[in-house]
């Protein structure tokens, strides 16, 4: 049997999972979320502590005894033909420092890396990783399009640790009507990645 080690940013990346898998309690006190799940014939540790390389650096801060570790979670698209729930699992995925809020932006992305998704974590995972000498993969899901933009800049709702404040996003999406419709719809769409997400991992050979 072999451990594994998924980290994601939020607990919800993990939620088509934990529709698959009964969880129960993990210590990881470094994580804002943990749980352990057995999977297959696999112990799997599932850790979230926010986006970014730093709340990485503190969730990760011990060596632990795994047999691989698992950089999960959502991503935004910047190949157009990308669509909400597709896995990436192979090609580019770029990590930025912040969320890509625009499609000009992702588009901007796109030329200057070539890469096929954004996200902001997978590559402190797996400098992590290298530094445990164990083995690393990298499974995102899209959460929005290439098209997509995003209903409010994220970014400036992050608050002193780097983590994103959903209550300070749910107040300025209530003072934008049109943004808090497609805020809903981000919502939606996440679930449907963290959904697809579950299936792709239930039934790949990680």
């Amino acid at each position: 049997m072999r451990t594994v080690l998924l980290v994601a940013a939020e607990a919800r990346e993990f939620s088509g999972i934990l529709k698959r898998a009964a969880g129960k309690a993990l210590k990881w006190p470094e994580a804002v979320f943990s749980r352990e799940v057995a999977w297959k014939n696999d112990r799997w540790l599932l850790v979230a502590n926010g986006p970014g390389a730093r709340l990485v650096g503190q969730v990760l801060a011990r060596k632990r005894d795994v047999d691989l570790v698992l950089s999960i979670g959502f991503c935004g698209a910047l190949d157009p033909a990308l669509r909400v729930g597709d896995i990436v699992d192979e090609g580019k995925v770029f990590t930025a420092d912040r969320v890509a809020v625009t499609a000009a932006e992702k588009r901007a992305l796109r030329e200057q890396t070539g890469a096929s998704a954004v996200e902001m974590e997978a590559s402190a995972v797996e400098a992590k990783a290298r530094e445990w000498g164990t083995a690393f993969r990298c499974v995102k899901v899209v959460s929005d399009t290439a098209a997509d933009d995003l209903p409010l800049d994220f970014n400036q709702y992050r608050d002193k640790d780097g983590r994103f404040s959903r209550t300070r996003i749910a107040l300025a999406a209530l003072r934008r009507p049109p943004a808090l419709g497609r805020l809903i719809r981000l919502d939606r769409d996440c679930r449907r990645a963290a959904d697809k997400l579950g299936e792709f991992l239930a039934n790949t050979s990680i």
